[in-house]
């Protein structure tokens, strides 16, 4: 077994290397976890495969046919998805039909890749 010549520290001095600081700001942090919480459910990740699937052409009654919940969890997490800026819907007569914000959905996209990047080294 090498031995390792230990130099002692004076007294007060930092054990860590200086200037050692994230390089995501605590916003940017915060916004990536958020995103990915808002994916890490299992029925707003099948909502976002019906949606992209059928483009602007599902309404509640498809996603609770497509979905194992019943219709007040996916008005749910519709509405948290919508909140989140992520999916947005529009009225045809007595019916909102639902779609994807492919801009926000790229925009998540982006934020997650740069932080996965940043951990790659």
């Amino acid at each position: 077994m090498a031995h390792h010549d230990i130099t002692e520290r004076e007294r007060g001095a930092r054990c860590c290397a200086d200037g050692v600081t994230p390089s995501l700001s605590l916003a940017e942090a915060q916004q990536v976890s958020d995103d990915l919480h808002m994916l890490g459910h299992p029925v707003r990740l099948l909502i976002l495969d019906v949606l992209a699937q059928y483009a602007g052409k599902v309404c509640v009654c498809d996603l609770e046919a497509a979905v194992p919940v019943k219709q007040p969890t996916v008005s749910h997490h519709l509405r948290l998805l919508r909140e989140a800026g992520l999916v947005d819907a529009e009225r045809h007569g007595p019916w909102m039909y639902y779609f994807i914000r492919h801009e926000a959905l790229e925009a998540l996209r982006t934020r997650i890749t740069r932080m996965l990047t940043l951990f790659e080294g």
